[in-house]
């Protein structure tokens, strides 16, 4: 039977993992790779859930403490090095980004794109970047200062791409062009029913009437639409009527928009569809692999079926599993556009609710993390859940070599410490790891926060960096010494030197408090740790003095 330690190993993992919180299940598929038997699952639960219980009433400081020592534990599942290989790769291949500007790439659509810029990266091939501009839905359409965005995320990710960009919206005569040669080899037919009658067509497996036009009807149509009404008519492609999805069957390649397009403004009133202008620009662009989720199967069968008509060698199409991260709620452009349009966030498509790569930047999540984090999930073929808390794992190994360490006190009580020794001042280390130091004034009125007081009343408890004290009553607390003991530990912010402060925490609610007085020499964009608290980012010297951070994770 499995060791009460190693049960413990993997719940202190498994709960690290997911914000801390072990979960059960979890813990129990885990040991199955430690040779645990379907079998004796109900011998071992009820331990199982006595070791999860303890090990989340813990703070997450003791569990990476007491995982640290039970590591060696638990069996890593074997890893791939590197990325694996894509199939047919001769030469140079070509990769392309095709983000669709109607806001900030956001943390779930920019693995696929970072996946793309791997691969380039890995067989040194090259990278377009087109932006798909082609008109959208009412509830999804282009924004003016979505291209600078992605653009901005992109370099700061370092991806290399090619230049010039390549727009989409600047390419509509091309698409033109190869619409009329689908009309002229009895392939597209413009179509003026209704969407009820098509639905109900589709589903009986029926052409219309529009579809057994002349070539010459259709052409006369086509160059109608140009001057027709939103809905009078659209271009549809000829596809099988028996095809097994009715949503295949003759699908849209054009339709009229009177929307004003954020580039072009009302220049173009025939827009194609984004499987049109793949299947054009995949092939014209060279593209040679073509890296995207397996929600867009129908968007490749459609270009695969377009690039039969022309007789075109198909690119390698490699669908990857979704990929849904824990942790965060939903996201996505559209909910993001409309919040933000709305004025709903204070920062815009910075928030953190957002979960743009803006955001995440300014909580202070790395490009390097977030390249890592990408590289990690590799090419995943099924559809597969990551908790958020892998990414901030990530980013916590790299800043903890950087981070210097300073104090913040949320929700601040004075105190005041009876029978003190005459200290002066404490010299603390910036970092465990190197030799600088700050300096922090010691005094009998001090900071700390409301929920340590509370929480550890009448009991003894040492001041990080200084000595022990006990907490009293009528916000009074005694010296006790300065021996090590297994006590709390927790910050404090000489009450003469308090800076005002206050955080921005991932739900995009801030944390008021105190900060040491050794913030005030940081630069804005630098990311520190406030101690028993938390990764933040300097972010600004606000009104009234206030120092405000961005959260990024403990």
């Amino acid at each position: 039977m499995i060791s009460r330690q190693k049960i413990l190993a993997y719940a202190l993992k498994n709960a690290i993992e997911h914000n801390g919180k072990a979960r059960l299940q979890n813990v129990i598929n885990a040991l199955f790779v430690e040779g645990l038997k379907r079998e004796q699952v109900k011998q071992v639960i009820r331990q199982v859930q006595e070791i999860i219980e303890k090990v989340n009433s813990m703070t997450k400081e003791e569990q990476e403490t007491k995982f640290r020592e039970l590591r060696r534990m638990v069996k890593e599942r074997e890893k791939q090095e590197g990325l694996p290989e894509l199939p047919n790769v001769k030469g140079r291949p070509v990769f392309r980004l095709a983000p669709y500007p109607s806001g900030a790439l956001h943390i779930g659509n920019a693995k696929t794109y970072l996946l793309n810029a791997l691969y380039a990266e890995k067989y040194k091939g090259k990278l377009l970047l087109v932006m798909d501009d082609t008109i959208g839905s009412e509830e999804k359409k282009p924004l003016a200062e979505a291209y600078e965005l992605i653009v901005d995320a992109f370099d700061w990710l370092g991806v290399k791409y090619e230049k010039p960009i390549i727009y989409k919206s600047d390419r509509l005569e091309i698409y033109y062009e190869y619409a009329e040669k689908l009309i002229e080899l009895g392939k597209a037919y413009v179509c003026s029913c209704d969407k009820n009658t098509i639905r109900k067509n589709r589903e009986a497996g029926k052409a219309c009437e529009c579809r057994n036009l002349s070539i010459e009807e259709n052409m006369e149509r086509w160059h109608a639409m140009f001057e027709a009404k939103p809905g009078d008519y659209v271009l549809r492609l000829k596809t099988d009527m028996q095809h097994r999805n009715p949503a295949f069957r003759d699908r849209i390649l054009f339709r009229i928009s009177d929307a004003e397009h954020p580039r072009v403004g009302k220049k173009y009133r025939v827009w194609p569809l984004l499987e049109f202008s793949w299947a054009i620009d995949d092939h014209l662009l060279g593209i040679t692999h073509i890296i995207r989720g397996k929600d867009l199967m129908m968007e490749s069968e459609m270009e695969r079926f377009i690039w039969d008509i022309f007789g075109w060698q198909h690119p390698e199409i490699i669908h990857v599993g979704l990929v849904r991260i824990e942790g965060i709620g939903k996201i996505g452009k559209s909910k993001a556009q409309q919040e933000v349009l709305a004025g709903k966030y204070e920062f815009g498509w910075d928030t953190p609710l957002t979960w743009s790569v803006q955001s995440l930047r300014r909580r202070g999540i790395l490009a390097e993390s977030l390249r890592e984090f990408v590289f990690d999930i590799g090419l995943n073929q099924n559809d597969i859940v990551v908790p958020v808390e892998k990414l901030y794992a990530i980013n916590r190994k790299h800043l903890d070599k950087q981070a210097s360490r300073y104090f913040f006190v949320p929700n601040p009580i004075e105190i005041e410490i009876e029978n003190m020794p005459d200290i002066g001042e404490v010299k603390l280390r910036l970092h465990p790891e190197k030799n600088k130091y700050r300096k922090i004034k010691a005094e009998s009125k001090i900071l700390i926060s409301e929920q340590d007081f509370k929480e550890f009343g009448g009991k003894e408890v040492r001041l990080i960096g200084l000595f022990n004290i006990k907490l009293g009553k009528n916000k009074k607390a005694s010296y006790t010494g300065n021996e090590i003991k297994d006590i709390r530990k927790i910050q404090w912010v000489p009450s003469s030197e308090a800076l005002k402060a206050r955080v921005l925490m991932p739900n995009a609610e801030w944390q008021e408090g105190v900060a040491e007085k050794n913030v005030e020499k940081l630069k804005v964009g630098e990311i520190i740790q406030f101690e028993r608290f938390g990764f933040c980012r300097f972010d600004r010297k606000g009104k009234q003095g206030m120092y405000e951070f961005w959260f990024a994770h403990r």
